[in-house]
């Protein structure tokens, strides 16, 4: 049972007309949003009409995908956009290659591997084949004299006539005046000097519409079929010995556990014993955390390639779950350590993004080394695809839902409250994201005069540095909510924020207070 043309066709040639409207010529922005919500009606509208229900599975990856594409219309913070455009997309594909199974949570990396690259063939493929199957209905009806396969053709004769038409209205132009001035107001009225765009957006409405038309053909012919990768036979057969696997693991949780040892003498002994080495807290806070990441990160590879390789059965699975699992519970003592030294690092230098991506990160590998530790003791290794899926998952709608770059904000502007530095500069070249809590921090009377007074110059700093894009009107479709409530909220501190005045000598940024103290913006430092 395939699709039914009269609806497919129109839906994904309507589709691709959508796209053309929404992001020829324009940044994404709510249309992002918009396109994912049209895609998703679009195919359920033609596959449920077709009596083909999306699986209890592949529904449940509806409110991650609709959360996602939500954010994408409300942050500027570029990490937190780009995880929400890319899982979006992803979660997309996964909801087509699982729409009729359902089982996406029981694959495996390879299963994700294959069942996409699957999905981008069918994307080729899938839409040729069914216009090759409406052509030969085609035919059959003209052949009892249906009017449809005549429009049809009428309609490509005139595609056809169309350059025909163009070469012979130029030479009779160049024959005739007249006739010349005529096809001038012609071509001044429908804007005929873009043709060539015009031709290319054609052939991009028929491209999306092909490819999505491919994305529904294989959601409700090819994802019914989830024969699992590896279910029956290993897709690489272990080879290691459970003596040489348990070897690496020790040798390993050895030196993680004499690393460890100096670490609990540093959690215990606070800033003492850490000045008795010959360092400071800053200095300390500043090596390593970056590189314990990176242990833990490859601690996690080395424990699913031995995994991979290692025969082991009976005994041996308990011993090297439990070798594994003594690893991981050093590695998770390691992630300790490298969150104590960021914290120690934040609260020396502030807050940055890196900082902060690096600061939700950490508690969700965490998670995930606890959850190949769990799946190695119940041998459902295979269900790590799932588990790294969900733990990518929480990490970006962490990322959205905390909002960096107002975090940053807030943090930053509380230290100063503290008696800390503030970078006016690093807060003013964030996105519009820090903007309205800013405005909230200037506006609240608790503040410390001298920290308001900084949070002033930073607005002022922003509105100037980024006045083109303030003052410019972007096309409904580029915007977000992170743009127009920033606006407002400068809009609403107009008369306060038109004491700190721009001088027009300095270079390239200098914001005058209404004292006279001056602010480089571009440097954040003041004299």
């Amino acid at each position: 049972m395939t699709l039914s043309p009269r609806r497919l066709w129109p839906t994904a040639l309507f589709l691709g007309v959508a796209f053309d409207f929404l992001f020829w010529g324009k940044n994404p922005g709510v249309s992002f949003a918009i396109y994912v919500a049209l895609c998703l009606g679009g195919g359920l509208f033609v596959l449920i009409l077709e009596k083909q229900h999306p699986s209890s599975g592949a529904s449940g990856l509806l409110l991650p995908i609709g959360l996602l594409a939500a954010m994408t219309a409300i942050r500027a913070e570029p990490m937190s956009l780009f995880l929400a455009h890319a899982l979006t997309l992803l979660l997309m594909a996964l909801l087509a290659t699982t729409y009729r199974g359902g089982l996406w949570f029981r694959y495996s990396l390879s299963d994700y591997f294959l069942r996409l690259l699957r999905l981008a063939g069918s994307t080729l493929t899938l839409g040729a084949t069914a216009l090759a199957r409406a052509r030969r209905r085609e035919n059959k009806a003209a052949m009892r004299g249906d009017i449809l396969p005549h429009i049809k053709a009428v309609m490509i004769g005139l595609l056809l006539a169309l350059p025909v038409v163009i070469i012979f209205a130029s030479l009779l132009s160049s024959a005739d005046p007249v006739f010349a001035r005529r096809m001038n107001d012609l071509i001044s009225l429908f804007r005929l000097e873009k043709l060539p765009e015009y031709f290319f957006r054609l052939v991009l409405i028929a491209l999306v519409a092909y490819a999505l038309a491919g994305v529904f053909l294989h959601a409700a012919l090819r994802s019914e079929d989830e024969h699992l990768i590896g279910i029956e036979s290993p897709l690489l057969k272990p080879f290691l010995g459970i003596t040489e696997a348990v070897t690496v693991l020790g040798s390993v949780l050895l030196l993680f556990a004499s690393f460890v040892s100096i670490q609990f003498r540093y959690f215990f002994g606070g800033q003492a014993n850490i000045s008795l080495e010959g360092y400071t807290y800053a200095e300390y806070a500043r090596r390593g955390f970056g590189e314990l990441v990176t242990v833990a990160f490859f601690t996690l590879l080395l424990l699913l390639s031995l995994s991979a390789i290692t025969r082991r059965t009976g005994r041996a699975r308990l011993v090297f779950a439990a070798f594994g699992s003594g690893l991981v519970a050093l590695v998770l003592v390691i992630l300790v350590s490298a969150f104590q030294r960021l914290l120690l690092y934040e609260e020396a230098y502030g807050f940055s993004r890196l900082r902060t991506y690096t600061h939700v990160f950490i508690p969700w590998l965490g998670a995930l080394l606890i959850a190949v530790a769990a799946l190695e003791f119940l041998q459902r290794q295979r269900l790590f695809a799932t588990a790294a899926l969900l733990s990518t998952l929480g990490f970006a709608i962490t990322l959205n839902l905390l909002n960096v770059d107002a975090f940053i904000a807030r943090q930053n502007v509380a230290r100063h409250a503290r008696g800390e530095e503030l970078d006016i500069t690093y807060l003013s070249t964030l996105s519009e994201d820090a903007i309205p809590t800013l405005v909230s921090l200037y506006r609240t009377p608790s503040l410390p005069s001298r920290t308001r007074h900084l949070v002033a110059v930073t607005l002022a700093c922003y509105r100037n540095l980024n006045n083109y894009r303030l003052s410019e009107e972007r096309p409904w479709q580029s915007s977000r909510l992170s743009y127009r409530q920033a606006r407002y909220a400068l809009e609403s501190l107009q008369d306060d924020l038109s004491a700190y005045r721009l001088d027009p000598e300095g270079w390239p940024v200098t914001i005058v207070a209404p004292d006279g103290e001056a602010f480089d913006c571009s440097e954040g430092g003041y004299h």
